[in-house]
């Protein structure tokens, strides 16, 4: 019994830094906006593959080259097109979505190590989940309650009646369901394949985002914005593509029986399991 109370305890500290990061990734992403507009804070958050690929070394997910480093300075040259002549440019805003680039590449590295070593015994996302989330949510209090005005709550447009009220929790119920089954499918993504494969996807959820940032809430959109942007896909794409390649001479090495037996999945490859393999006795 103490011994399975110490393993809870253990795996409970472990994944404390993936759930500090995703918290800060999601609250420093939602205080930027209350500074800069949606456009212009999902071209910058387009800045995390960046900080993936950084994480990604420093965690022996990912071997350094001349290549990769190419693909980062294309993405760079992506995100300083986007903040070149933004006419709604705020100082603060932009840090904290810079920020929370930093944080998302930094939580999703760590998700991934969670997902897929054996060590941890977290290859379920809903059991990551479960662990995850209460930190996060308590985080997410301490922060609200030390940067929020909760004593305008009542007076509030969104719960001065009873109407707003039913309104604003079927909203905030709606919007945290959606955001649960978002993070469940991207948890399921990064253990059968990489973070890299979210970033994938994140890319054309960014881009889904300034579409309707651009007609419903009217956000400019310069033909600057628009080549940042897409030098940036540009730049994730080469990434994937490099992976891609990556991958398949991995696999082409492997000898027929192995290959007959097993399937290798498209992920990182962490290093670090590596070299314990090739250390191991025969």
């Amino acid at each position: 019994m103490e011994r399975l109370l110490y393993e809870r305890s253990t795996l409970h500290f472990t994944v404390v830094p993936t759930a500090l990061g995703t918290a800060l990734d999601i609250n420093l992403s939602n205080a930027s906006l209350v500074f800069i507009t949606v456009t212009f804070a999902t071209m910058c958050k387009s800045a995390a593959p960046i900080f993936l690929l950084i994480f990604a070394f420093a965690f022996r997910l990912e071997s350094p080259s001349f290549k990769l480093l190419g693909i980062m300075l294309i993405i760079s040259a992506g995100v300083l097109l986007t903040v070149a002549k933004e006419t709604e440019f705020n100082f603060w805003g932009f840090i904290f979505v810079m920020l929370a680039a930093v944080m998302s590449g930094f939580r999703w590295s760590m998700t991934q190590i969670l997902l897929q070593k054996e060590v941890y015994g977290l290859k379920n996302p809903l059991t990551l989940m479960s662990y995850v989330t209460p930190v996060m949510a308590l985080l997410t209090g301490l922060l609200s309650l030390a940067t929020e005005h909760w004593g305008d709550f009542r007076t509030s447009s969104y719960f001065d009646s009873s109407g707003h009220i039913i309104r604003s929790c079927f909203l905030l119920l709606f919007g945290g369901t959606l955001a649960f089954f978002m993070v469940l499918t991207e948890y399921i993504l990064v253990s059968v394949t990489s973070a890299v494969t979210v970033t994938i996807a994140g890319v054309v959820k960014e881009a889904v985002t300034i579409l309707v940032a651009v007609f419903y809430f009217h956000d400019e959109f310069t033909w600057l914005k628009g080549a940042g942007l897409v030098t940036i896909m540009f730049g994730v794409s080469l990434f994937n593509w490099y992976k891609y390649q990556k991958l398949h001479k991995e696999k082409l090495g492997v000898d027929e029986l192995s290959r007959s037996q097993t399937a290798i999945p498209a992920k990182y490859v962490i290093l670090e399991e590596v070299d314990d393999e090739e250390t191991s006795p025969s």
